[in-house]
């Protein structure tokens, strides 16, 4: 059996498996090495496996109606509820409450990466200490005293970094730098993942911070302080940084951090053609690939040296043509990792590692 951080869990994702407001239980399902994954409450796809739901590729998940069916129906125990939704704003469906109260009678503990924060439910917090189980608020901001400032550290940093940015928000930036490191490895290269989200975190990233939970005069810092331990702890070849949000996104206008913090030596940008305007934000247009291009290199002063394509949208026999469009428009190579695998990716990034 893997090991795993913490134990066996079920993920809650009531009606947003398989959209965007669902990032996070799709993480989880995709690759973990923090928990466990027992199932995934949805009912709307009740009785389906999750990896078939979500990537056409049965991962042997079940999806359960609800708690109590995934419970009945399940020969082991979980431990956890962690959950697996991610709508716009981070906060938590109303409705949610009962199956997270019901789970804390049932005896689970609860993890969750929303910025409504469990721990102030008082209801909530006297269940779980009435039965000894804890609450996990993984966006709830640090205590100022642990947390970071930026030191210039970062120029000590000898090995290859990449970060992987996005022209959108909720576009699969985590999943393509997990599927980098775990290419990398696989040819026998060092490859260390810089989580910067509250699921990289659920997926058991050694070396992460939430930016979104931390206050503003030390997300440079954090950043830095991530890429730093990873390098004198790890001696790696490669560290990969999770991108969030995107520089021209009008709510989540994220990566200039990782840009002047992270100081990586090339960005790998990636993208969904299928898309017109910014996720959750109609009327707002998306900024070309050019655009977007052009704001990354003349902001960081680094090459985007390849795209990275999300084939939402498109049927299978799409994504060549459209990886071909994108190359002959921006003259970098397009791939889409998550259907075909890293491998011609890495090769390319071989080629840059000292």
């Amino acid at each position: 059996m893997k090991k795993v951080i913490d134990g066996r869990a079920l993920v809650y994702c009531e009606g947003a498996f398989n959209t965007p407001n669902g990032k996070t239980a799709h993480g989880l399902v995709r690759f973990t090495e923090r928990y466990e994954i027992l199932g995934v409450l949805d009912s709307k796809h009740a009785g389906q496996d999750a990896g078939l739901v979500l990537d056409g590729k049965p991962n042997g998940i079940p999806i359960f109606e609800d708690l109590e069916a995934a419970i009945s129906n399940l020969n082991q125990s979980p431990e956890y509820l962690v959950i697996g939704l991610a709508p716009d704003g981070g906060r938590l469906p109303v409705e949610a409450k009962s199956s997270i109260k019901k789970a804390l009678e049932l005896g689970l503990n609860i993890d969750s990466g929303l910025h409504d924060f469990l721990t102030n439910d008082e209801m909530l917090v006297n269940i779980a200490n009435e039965k000894g189980l804890q609450i996990r608020d993984i966006r709830k901001t640090p205590d100022r005293d642990t947390l970071h400032f930026f030191t210039g550290d970062i120029e000590k940093v000898d090995c290859l970094k990449l970060a992987v940015l996005g022209t959108d928000s909720a576009l699969g930036k985590r999943t393509t730098a997990w599927l980098i490191v775990h290419a990398l490895r696989k040819v026998g290269k060092r490859a260390e993942m810089i989580g910067t989200g509250q699921t990289a975190w659920m997926q058991g990233a050694k070396y992460s911070m939430v930016m979104d939970s931390c206050i503003n005069d030390f997300v440079s810092g954090e950043i830095e302080h991530a890429v730093v331990s990873a390098w004198k702890n790890e001696n790696p070849d490669v560290i990969v940084i999770e991108g969030q949000g995107s520089l021209m996104n009008p709510a989540y206008p994220g990566g200039f951090e990782i840009l002047a913090a992270g100081r990586p030596d090339y960005v790998i940008l990636q993208h969904a053609p299928k898309r017109l305007e910014y996720d959750g934000f109609p009327g707002y247009r998306l900024h070309s690939l050019k655009e977007q291009i052009n704001a990354i290199e003349v902001i960081s002063g680094k090459e985007v040296i390849a795209i990275t394509v999300n084939h939402e949208g498109m049927t299978k026999e799409e994504i060549p043509e459209t990886c071909k469009q994108i190359t002959l428009e921006t003259k970098l190579p397009a791939y889409d990792v998550l259907e075909y695998g890293a491998k011609e990716l890495v090769n390319l990034l071989k080629e840059k590692i000292g």
